[in-house]
């Protein structure tokens, strides 16, 4: 294998972690380069899970990487242990355009990327399987959404991104059992998952965790998956959110095709469903999960099932459906203490190869309140700051970017110059960005150029006051705090996945801040 293709791997590596520093975790140093096969550079993840965990979330940012490392119109392919590093035709494979558009453009091989480069609408394959039920809008739990990245790199490796079925999760590598930290708040719920894992089907059955958002559920959700799939790798796994069953389930009916989807989620080892709160209100869906429910129950396969609220608190659900989902253990996640938070930022910090000083520790725990997913938002805002100003995280550092909470609002909603931060103020920076207004804000419209920066203000409006989810509902309409939980999870969710709202949003939180200067 030559050298200068190694070379090339390490200054692709080198790129990432300068330009999407907050992607970087420690095993990328484990992901193994394999060689060069036609167009693309291929390299080989040490398990499944991080293969696939690549393929879904990292491969536009490395393929941005090695194009802009080489200069040329080149591709990223991820493969797992004991697959073959050489591309093989298979069905809805694009193998000959494949060829076309990058076989040739070898490393080195002297070729103008812009002639190669395809049009948007010739490059990518719009893996957008999204589903609107009548009557649903944006602000309502209904739609889910599969986007993937576009461009020539999706085209070829479609069939290989999508390897768990429509509207299954992913599962992140880092949540697993040894990332999570355990305290007071958290203690049963993670023992409870441990024993699940160890003996599916028998232990705990059903399991269901409930809290309030971004305490980790998902985490441990997601742990129990990993765990079952390191001892038994052939066992199957569904793991996916209310939402994807709730619109698979909606799809089958209208195709006629009920005997396929209860095949595919009666035939499982286990089934784990994020958000089963979602179920309220759906009588038809209700119906059909029950019954998926008693089938793997009789089968002694394992359920586990997460909620913002407990089985008694899901309004408009089923006495049947309360009553199993209370047939085996439930297990509440509360905020978590002041020493968890500490522990929680290290843990963090360290999965992103960040040096956190102990006393930054200390001093973000005190101010960032919240949840889980604002203290991994103070560690981002930490390692954007040092990236920027090139020097060390300290004490200083913290006290200037998460002094007073996250995006300069925290708990305390009070901004730099100690002003506060209200609603309204994010409400006139969002209708402003956004060509709409309040009023239409508050109305029942759900049209997407409403229901979006609808949602981006309850977003806002959590993560920069202190305005409960109920306050925050009351601005929009009196809307319910599961709309607005809904809203901070799309939003938090689509900020994640697509670069260009990550951007607008950061671009409104900047706005916010001079508002109060």
């Amino acid at each position: 294998m030559r050298d200068p293709d190694r070379q090339t791997w390490k200054s692709v590596l080198t790129h990432i972690r300068g330009a999407y520093p907050t992607l970087c975790r420690n095993w990328f140093d484990e992901i193994e380069f394999v060689g060069v096969d036609g167009g693309s550079m291929v390299l080989r993840a040490h398990s499944p899970v991080h293969r696939d965990y690549l393929r879904r979330h990292c491969l536009d940012q490395f393929n941005d990487a090695l194009r802009t490392v080489t200069g040329r119109l080149l591709a990223i392919r991820f493969i797992g242990p004991g697959e073959s590093d050489r591309a093989e035709s298979r069905p809805g494979r694009v193998a000959d355009e494949a060829e076309g558009l990058l076989g040739s453009a070898g490393f080195g091989s002297g070729l103008d990327p812009l002639a190669l480069a395809p049009s948007d609408a010739a490059a990518g394959i719009a893996l957008d399987a999204g589903v609107e039920t009548p009557g649903n809008g944006l602000d309502e739990p209904m739609v889910v959404r599969h986007p993937g990245p576009r461009g020539p790199s999706r085209a070829f490796y479609a069939s290989e991104a999508e390897p768990l079925g429509p509207g299954s999760l992913v599962i992140n590598p880092d949540y697993d059992f040894e990332q999570f930290v355990v305290g007071p708040s958290n203690r049963l719920a993670h023992a409870a998952c441990q024993a699940v894992a160890s003996d599916p089907g028998y232990a705990y059955n059903p399991l269901f965790i409930h809290g309030k958002v971004g305490l980790g559920k998902t985490h441990l959700l997601q742990a129990i998956c990993l765990e079952i799939k390191r001892a038994r790798p052939d066992a199957t796994i569904h793991y996916l959110s209310c939402e994807a069953f709730i619109t698979d389930f909606v799809e089958r009916v209208r195709a006629g095709a009920m005997a396929e989807f209860r095949h595919r989620f009666r035939n499982v080892d286990v089934l784990v469903i994020d958000d089963i709160h979602f179920l309220a209100r759906r009588e038809g869906t209700q119906e059909e999960f029950f019954h998926t429910f008693n089938t793997l129950y009789q089968a002694h396969r394992q359920i586990v099932l997460s909620s913002d609220a407990e089985p008694d608190e899901i309004p408009d659900l089923e006495d049947r459906l309360v009553s199993r989902f209370k047939w085996g253990l439930v297990a509440k996640v509360d905020a978590p203490t002041f020493e968890t938070r500490v522990a929680i930022l290290k843990s963090k910090a360290s999965i992103r190869g960040l040096a956190l000083p102990d006393e930054v520790a200390v001093h973000v725990a005190g101010v960032v309140k919240g949840n889980i997913r604002e203290l991994e938002g103070a560690i981002t805002k930490l390692q954007l700051r040092a990236m920027v100003d090139e020097r060390p995280i300290d004490l200083a550092m913290a006290r200037e970017a998460v002094g007073v909470g996250m995006g300069g609002a925290g708990p305390s909603g009070a901004g730099p110059s100690g002003t506060e931060l209200t609603v309204q103020a994010i409400i006139d920076v969002v209708t402003e960005y956004y060509s709409v207004r309040r009023q239409d804000l508050e109305s029942k419209k759900r049209q997407r150029s409403i229901a979006l920066p609808r949602q981006v203000c309850m977003y806002l409006a959590r993560q920069h006051t202190r305005h409960s989810l109920q306050e925050i509902g009351r601005h929009f309409g009196d809307r319910d705090h599961t709309t607005v939980m809904h809203a901070i999870k799309t939003v938090d969710e689509r900020r994640e996945r697509d670069r260009a709202f990550g951007s607008s949003i950061q671009v409104l939180e900047q706005r916010l801040v001079q508002t109060r200067r």
